[in-house]
């Protein structure tokens, strides 16, 4: 530990107050605060400080247009179609192309779980984790084609042990360990957001925070998830977010799609139906694809209305009478490896202004009750306009996005449950088994599909079920 060279850095960008009480630390503390400055790209933030003082330009309307959208299939063309891409992307995974990627750095605080998001019990009968939902969808995906599909887990420096502690104690769900890639997020340093210079979350610490969902690229090169894929010859990776367990996970057509149209990266979308929805927009930008964030859209763009008569958007991607801009960005994802590797350090940051409590000049910790500190966050949906050729898929709303965020109201473990035993329910009664519902199709009794028992209605209801009513909750787990 050469503690000279580290304060000569510090001192080129005014930074040496992070050494100011190096004194008082112990051998073990100073040497984990200098590894954490030798870490640090001071240049780069800087830089990103510097350009924080600008505020981002707003979006100019008239640099914006609708985006061309393969929506869901209405016609006997278009479903011959989707069914020539889900053999195409059926193939792929019987050759070994693809690995999934799940971000999971989270935790479940927002729902009162002090837990990894991904361990929230969400399954009605069985209280399936998030986890065991995903894991299952893709051992079944497996196991359909014939081979061991790798799942790259992206954790953060606060719930990797937890994480890794209960896939062991679930035995990985019955995938092989070998398989299951764990690696952490990355993580951006909290700077005074007068001066710029970094905070000190204890006397040998630095206040750091999460790099964002969009830090996952750059996550992937540096703790060796992208040399891993192509030493097992994996090129398409299927990403998604941990709250989601509607994510229709190695989709063939989806997959088969992103090939036949040579993508470097697709996005599945999801009609927005009101102007103030809280999702981003997919649009092109200057003539090129890009995610706009509902706090960035003009007012006048989210409310456009399509023409009365026809359609508005290249390929037909609006609906007439309704949003002329409608593509919600739901984060389901294919990525070709080659623009993984090519576009891991090229995301932009977005600045927050945030609340951070700080060690201060008089060693004491301070807890801001307003506003002191810039964060720094990456965007997945930034690497959208560095593709040379992206496809924007739309899918069912109710089928594949029923996100778990709040405790309670919209987007809550109640909502999610319901949803979740209203298709369960549907697809118990294609099967021929009696099952009592209501008006709106939710079962009088709770009910439970494990992704092992079916990946689709259809798959499902050919596993030759017994057709005996079901009076008392049931769960489906598992072959027939």
């Amino acid at each position: 530990m050469d503690l000279s060279a580290i304060e000569r850095r510090l001192s080129e960008f005014d930074q040496t107050h992070l050494l100011r009480w190096a004194e008082e630390l112990s051998p073990g503390q100073l040497a984990a605060l200098a590894s954490q400055l030798e870490r640090t790209d001071f240049a780069r933030w800087r830089a990103e400080f510097e350009k924080a003082k600008t505020p981002a330009a707003k979006i100019d309307p008239a640099d914006v247009a609708p985006i061309e959208v393969f929506e869901l299939p209405q016609t006997d063309a278009a479903r011959a179609e989707a069914a020539a891409d889900a053999r195409k992307g059926q193939a792929a995974l019987q050759d070994g192309r693809c690995g999934v990627l799940l971000v999971a750095g989270g935790q479940g605080s927002r729902l009162g779980f002090e837990h990894p998001k991904g361990m929230f019990p969400i399954g009605p009968v069985r209280g399936s984790s998030l986890f065991q939902i995903f894991a299952e969808k893709i051992l079944a995906r497996g196991r359909a084609a014939g081979v061991r599909i790798p799942w790259y887990v992206m954790t953060s420096p606060g719930n990797r042990a937890e994480t890794t502690e209960y896939f062991e104690k679930e035995r990985y769900f019955g995938l092989k360990p070998e398989d299951v890639f764990f690696f952490n997020q990355g993580e951006s340093p909290s700077v005074d957001a007068a001066t710029g210079r970094m905070l000190l979350a204890e006397k040998g610490k630095l206040a750091v925070n999460p790099n964002g969902h969009g830090g996952t690229l750059l996550a992937l090169q540096e703790e060796g998830a992208l040399a891993d894929m192509a030493r097992r010859g994996v090129d398409l990776l299927y990403y998604f977010q941990v709250d989601n367990p509607f994510v229709e996970v190695l989709e063939p057509a989806f997959l088969g799609r992103h090939l036949r149209t040579e993508s470097e990266f697709s996005a599945k979308v999801v009609r927005k139906m009101l102007p103030d929805e809280k999702v981003g927009l997919v649009v092109l930008h200057r003539g090129k694809p890009m995610v706009i964030e509902y706090s960035d859209l003009p007012k006048e763009l989210g409310e456009a209305r399509a023409a009365a008569h026809g359609a508005a958007a290249a390929g037909g991607a609006a609906t007439a009478g309704g949003l002329k801009y409608w593509p919600g960005s739901i984060a389901i994802h294919v990525f070709s490896r080659g623009f993984l590797e090519r576009t891991a350090t090229a995301l932009p940051c977005h600045v927050a202004k945030k609340a951070v409590p700080f060690i201060d000049g008089a060693g004491a910790l301070q807890k801001p009750a307003s506003a002191n500190a810039i964060k720094f966050e990456m965007f997945i949906f930034d690497a959208l306009p560095l593709a040379r050729r992206a496809c924007i898929v739309e899918t069912d709303r109710e089928e594949e996005f029923q996100p778990l965020k709040n405790a309670t109201g919209d987007d809550s473990p109640a909502t999610v449950q319901a949803a979740l035993m209203k298709r369960a329910a549907k697809w118990i009664r294609s099967a021929g088994i009696p099952l009592e519902t209501d008006a709106q199709g939710a079962p009088k009794v709770k009910v439970e599909i494990s992704p092992l028992a079916g990946l689709d209605e259809s798959d499902f209801a050919g596993r030759g079920w017994p057709t005996e009513p079901i009076l008392v909750p049931a769960y489906f787990g598992g072959e027939a």
